[in-house]
């Protein structure tokens, strides 16, 4: 079985999303839908000698070699037997084709962005794979990390030491930026790789609501001076409460903060993606394991404002 989602999407910056919900073990997941390219039923896998347990194999998809991997070893330390077709989401993100086998497909609901929950701190910690909460009925739905996932996996997939070791440090505390993201581990790294590049002046938020908040109130305090306080902007795209493109659309819909720059840092900008961010006018838009050249696109970006004045 082969179903392609394209066309299902809403219009971007709606602040509304559609999930794929599914089950592994009887419990309730979700999947933004952005990240699938196809669901799939699988029956021919190859497997990989002393790989990760989580990795069933590898499996051919029109011509590409996808990596397979097990998403009751993921969230159950159980493995998935392999006789007959495989339940499979076909996914791609960070620059990455990958398959997950899960045990049922229920369906695509769409929701607000607002509607998911932040993890209760009970829960929340830098192992877990839960981004938020969904309630539907009387069913909890558990929105999952998946770029974690493959990068818990294979960590060479994601940010890394390798990637910033080439950063070239200068002064640039006089560049004020604010960052949006839900990921406690993304928000120290790039709190560690634009420290190191010479950057000081930073301010950080949890969801794009945070942010736009920060901003309204600054321009409520200060008007075309805001620019005093931020400079660019840095976002998410996926987030609780509000997504990076609601996010990006409402700056460059204002009559004052249409000027500041933002820079779109996801996952999700993929060659099939990219006119998302182009529709709600981010000035760049980069795939986060490329965080070696974020540095670069600040600089070019302060260039040009420079030039402007």
């Amino acid at each position: 079985m082969t179903e392609d989602k394209k066309g299902i999407l809403l219009e971007t910056g709606t602040g509304e999303l559609e999930i794929l919900e599914f089950t592994v073990k009887n419990t309730h997941y979700a999947i933004n839908v952005i990240k699938i390219k196809e669901i799939l039923e699988i029956d021919y896998v190859t497997k990989v000698p002393k790989s990760n347990p989580a990795l069933i194999g590898l499996t051919m998809v029109r011509g590409d070699v996808i990596p397979l991997i097990d998403m009751n070893y993921v969230l159950e330390k159980e493995f998935t037997p392999i006789n007959g077709k495989i339940k499979t989401l076909l996914c791609e993100f960070n620059q990455l084709k990958v398959a997950f086998c899960v045990d049922e497909v229920h369906g695509i609901h769409r929701i607000g962005w607002n509607l998911i929950k932040k993890p209760d701190m009970v829960i929340e910690n830098s192992d877990s794979l839960i981004i938020g909460n969904i309630t539907l009925g009387e069913r909890i739905i558990m929105l999952l990390d998946f770029e974690k996932i493959v990068t818990d996996i294979a960590p060479s997939t994601g940010i890394n030491e390798s990637r910033i070791g080439n950063i070239t440090k200068k002064d640039r505390m006089g560049i004020k930026l604010i960052l949006s993201d839900d990921s406690p581990m993304i928000r120290q790294l790039l709190d560690d790789v634009l420290t190191k590049a010479g950057f000081g002046n930073m301010k950080f938020f949890n969801d794009g609501q945070q942010a736009w908040h920060y901003l309204d109130n600054l321009v409520e305090e200060k008007g075309e001076r805001f620019i005093e306080d931020v400079q660019i902007l840095i976002t998410d795209i996926e987030m609780p409460q509000m997504d990076g493109h609601t996010l990006t659309r409402k700056i460059k819909e204002h009559k004052i903060l249409r000027t500041l720059p933002v820079i779109i840092f996801s996952s999700l900008i993929t060659d099939d993606l990219k006119h998302k961010g182009e529709s709600v006018k981010a000035d760049a838009q980069m795939s986060k394991p490329e965080v070696e050249n974020l540095v670069g696109v600040i600089d070019k970006l302060i260039e040009k404002i420079n030039n402007v004045k």
